[in-house]
C-alpha cells in the first residue's frame, strides 16, 4: 500500500461499538494516512456515554447530530453530506466508512465513481449490497480475533485449530469452495507458459473480485499458507533483487 495515501475515516456510532475503534484504527495504518477522523450520533443519547473517553484517546472529532423525527436517521445524512464536502475539498485519495448499514451503499458507490478507494468496515450482519460497494471490506469482528494473543485458526486437516476443520470459518464469509474456483481462475488467466503465476498477483485479484476477502477471516495472517492448506496448488519461491517472490500453479496431479 501507499503509505502516503490519505484517508477520511467516517464512523456511525449508532451502529459500531466503542470497543472496536483501535482495530480500526490500527488497520487503517496499513493503508496511508488518516487525515479525517469524525465519528457521527446524537450525543445528548445516554447510550453513546461510553464513547467519551475513546474519542478522546484517540483524537476523533464527534459530529452531533438531532433525530429530528422518529424512525428516520439523521446520522446517516449528515455523514452523508460530510464525506461528500471532503470528496470536493480533494484533500483525501479514499474513504474509511465504518457502518453495518446498508443505506451506505450508493455513498461507497459514488465515491468510488469519483476514483476515490473505499475501505468498508462492519460487523458480519452487514448487508452484501454495501460490501460489494467498497474496494475492500473488513470485518470488525475478524480485526479483533487477528489481534488477540491466541493460536490461529486454521481451516486445513490435521491443524491445530479453534474451531472444527469445516469449509467454512463463518456463514458471512466468501466459501472456500468459491475461493478456489476464483484462485484457479486466476491462475489460468494469468499464468506463463509452465502454469506458473505470482502469488501477489493471485492476492490483488481476489481483494478486486472478493471485496470482503481477507486471509484473517479463514485463520490465516498471510496468503501463502491459506492457498497451502487448500492442497490445490503447487508453490515455489525464488529470490530475484534481493526479494523473495512467490509462485503459485495448479497442482495437476490432485
Amino acid at each position: 500500500m501507499n503509505d502516503d495515501k490519505r484517508f477520511a475515516v467516517l464512523i456511525d456510532a449508532d451502529n459500531v461499538s466503542d470497543k472496536y475503534i483501535k482495530h480500526i484504527l490500527d488497520e487503517m495504518t496499513n493503508y496511508g494516512l488518516i487525515t479525517y477522523k469524525r465519528i457521527y450520533g446524537d450525543w445528548t443519547k445516554p447510550a453513546l456515554g461510553a464513547w467519551k473517553t475513546v474519542l478522546l484517546d484517540n483524537s476523533i472529532t464527534p459530529i452531533q447530530q438531532y433525530g429530528y423525527t422518529i424512525g428516520k436517521n439523521a446520522t446517516d445524512s449528515a455523514m452523508i453530506i460530510d464525506a461528500m464536502d471532503i470528496l470536493y475539498s480533494k484533500n483525501v485519495e479514499g474513504f474509511c466508512i465504518v457502518s453495518s448499514d446498508s443505506d451506505f451503499t450508493r455513498l461507497a458507490s459514488r465515491l468510488r465513481e469519483s476514483g476515490m478507494f473505499v475501505v468498508g468496515m462492519g460487523e458480519k450482519k452487514t448487508p452484501s449490497a454495501f460490501v460489494a460497494a467498497c474496494n475492500q471490506f473488513k470485518y470488525l469482528e475478524i480485526l479483533v480475533q487477528s489481534n488477540e494473543p491466541e493460536i490461529i485458526a486454521t481451516v486445513s486437516t490435521g491443524s491445530t485449530n479453534k474451531t472444527d476443520n469445516k469449509e467454512l470459518i463463518d456463514e458471512s464469509m466468501t466459501p472456500l469452495s468459491i475461493l478456489i474456483k476464483a484462485i484457479s481462475s486466476i491462475i489460468n488467466d494469468t499464468s506463463d507458459d509452465d502454469g506458473w503465476c505470482p502469488l501477489s498477483d493471485v492476492g490483488n485479484i481476489l481483494t478486486k473480485r472478493f471485496p470482503d476477502f481477507d486471509v484473517r477471516n479463514y485463520g490465516y495472517n498471510k496468503l501463502t499458507p491459506l492457498v497451502r492448506s487448500l492442497h490445490n496448488y503447487e508453490i515455489k519461491s525464488e529470490r530475484k533483487n534481493n526479494q523473495r517472490l512467490i509462485y503459485i500453479k495448479i497442482n495437476e496431479k490432485k
